[in-house]
């Protein structure tokens, strides 16, 4: 029986809020239990220094942990950003790079943030997903400014976490399943069921391929699941 009496292959609770702040061109509210993240998606007319006379577009993320999302404060990200930060707003950049056609943005770049705001494990997999709705937006947005022709999507993306515990692979877990697990990994899809990244760890021993076989069919289960609600909230592109 997991600790909050889910099944081994059921998502906790998912509600995306859409609009949720006025001023970005896309933001929402994303939670997913008791793991609560607000994303945004902000245009700007210019693209990263490197793609400049390419005529091509870029999207770029940053990811923070807020003061009061967790159980012992914590510090705010001064001057220098920890590593952990750094490797998920990689992580949820490249996620989100992977199903965009560049080009068709044209010299402008989509920035992305994501706050967590209450973290009870999960908070990169549910920032990608809460992100890639409010890029969505931003681009709905850059299409009725005239800004773009068409919306350069060529996929959705979601997230989720999976883990072996007490030798059981269980979807979805919370911070309590997460910091006994046995086996911890984060799997990001699109919805073609393709693999964007898949970033995997024996924490307390080495896995088999059998655990990993079934690790990532329970991750495809819940990102088909995800993809599903992102679809309901964005209509299909």
């Amino acid at each position: 029986m997991r600790v909050d009496g889910r099944e081994k292959d059921q998502l906790r609770k998912v509600n995306i809020t859409n609009n949720y702040l006025m001023s970005p061109q896309g933001s929402v509210l994303i939670e997913m239990g008791n793991t609560k993240v607000i994303c945004t998606a902000s245009v700007e007319d210019n693209t990263a220094r490197h793609l400049v006379g390419s005529g091509q577009g870029w999207i770029t993320a940053e990811y923070a942990m807020l003061p009061g999302s967790t159980g012992t404060r914590k510090k705010r990200d001064k001057g220098k950003t920890d590593g952990r930060s750094v490797e998920i707003q990689r992580l949820i950049g490249r996620s989100l790079r992977s199903v965009v056609d560049m080009k068709k943005l044209g010299e402008r770049t989509i920035f992305i943030d994501c706050d967590v705001i209450q973290a009870d494990g999960g908070t990169r997999t549910a920032s990608i997903t809460g992100a890639f709705v409010a890029m969505v937006e931003a681009m709905k947005w850059m299409k009725e400014e005239s800004l773009i022709d068409e919306i350069p999507l060529t996929g959705f993306v979601s997230a989720v976490s999976v883990g072996v515990l007490d030798c059981q692979s269980i979807l979805d877990l919370c911070y309590a399943e997460d910091s006994k697990a046995a086996v911890d990994m984060n799997v990001v899809m699109t919805d073609k069921g393709e693999y964007i990244e898949i970033q995997g760890t024996g924490e307390e021993r080495p896995f088999i391929g059998e655990e990993l076989a079934e690790l990532l069919e329970l991750a495809s289960k819940g990102c088909s699941k995800l993809h599903k609600i992102q679809k309901k909230i964005t209509g299909e592109i």
